[in-house]
């Protein structure tokens, strides 16, 4: 068996069944790490299935039960471990209790997980799934002349104005996130992605390529809406990257380019001038105009990121093969 980087190395991946999670947990079997694996449901094949599959999940990959609102639940996942990819947290757009539900969860949740890792003696370094979701709402308008980088931090009561819970939710636990390390001395870096497509490992389907399928399914309109976007394979590599660079530190956001919904439908035409896609925006206001996010601290994780066509593309091609569409 080759030797990789992670040879003879334990880390642990909370929320591993997720989307970026089940990437991560495949990229760090490749390099050689045991990794144990978090999980809400170990009997749910849905949630397993896709993971234990992976190659080198037979002899090295364990599976914990965990929940993030339970104090302790994680200990025996990090025990052990000398890293921890902490992605658990819920993604969804249309909380009807957006604190039970949304808020909670990840702010809670994350302080059980880094709770486990400051007992623990082995930990080298925290790797934290946050999003940009905690990085554009700041109230500075975001027009195509600015640029957003690392600086920027949402601003949680924006993020209640706006009634954007997941925002709030991803701002609120990254924030109570460094507060806790810095009083701990617990060594974190943070990934903030933007909206993640590309190709699904796991059978069902998730928030952030959902508006894709939802476009080539017979959606009437598309929003009105911009957004980053980068390929989930980038943001699998960057999490490890900022675990294994010793340098590493602080946050890190990424998106390959930034685009409006229309855009999408443009590109989503070139690659696929069949399909019938919608050709009227949601409402008749002015378009959200496109803004920067700024590659200069993510390219020192030598991240070269995956072009936007061929993201879309590898996400249409994983639908067909999951059979969500046929055409």
């Amino acid at each position: 068996m080759s030797t990789g980087p992670g040879e003879g190395k334990v880390v642990c991946v909370t929320g591993a069944s997720g989307y970026i999670a089940t990437w991560l947990v495949k990229f760090l079997l490749q390099r050689g790490y045991t990794v144990k694996a978090t999980v809400r449901n170990l009997s749910d094949p849905k949630k397993t299935n896709h993971l234990t599959s992976l190659d080198g999940a037979k002899q090295r990959l364990e599976l914990f039960k965990a929940e993030l609102l339970e104090e302790g639940s994680f200990d025996s996942a990090i025990e052990g471990c000398e890293g921890v990819f902490h992605t658990a947290s819920p993604c969804f757009l249309d909380a009807k209790d957006p604190e039970a539900e949304l808020l909670e969860p990840a702010v809670k949740g994350t302080l059980n997980v880094l709770s486990s890792c400051a007992k623990s003696k082995s930990i080298r370094r925290v790797v934290l799934t946050s999003s940009t979701a905690a990085v554009v709402f700041t109230g500075k308008p975001l027009t195509p002349d600015v640029v957003v980088d690392e600086t920027w931090f949402s601003d949680p009561n924006i993020c209640m104005e706006l009634k954007r819970w997941y925002s709030l939710s991803k701002t609120l636990a990254e924030d109570a996130a460094w507060k806790f390390v810095k009083e701990k001395g617990v060594d974190m870096v943070t990934i903030n992605p933007s909206m993640c497509i590309g190709p699904l490992l796991q059978p069902t389907l998730n928030t952030s390529v959902a508006p894709v399928l939802n476009l080539i399914n017979g959606a009437q309109t598309f929003p009105n809406y911009t957004f980053g976007w980068v390929n989930v394979k980038d943001v699998a590599n960057a999490h490890i990257q900022a675990y294994e660079i010793p340098s590493a530190s602080g946050r890190y956001v990424l998106a390959e380019s930034v685009a409006h919904f229309s855009g999408i439908v443009g590109a989503l035409r070139e690659l696929y001038p069949d399909l019938q896609l919608p050709d009227q925006c949601a409402d008749d206001k002015p378009y959200m105009p496109t803004y920067q996010v700024s590659k200069e601290k993510a390219s020192s994780l030598s991240i070269e990121f995956i072009p936007l066509n061929i993201s879309l593309k590898e996400t249409v091609e994983s639908f067909k093969e999951n059979k969500f569409i046929s055409f």
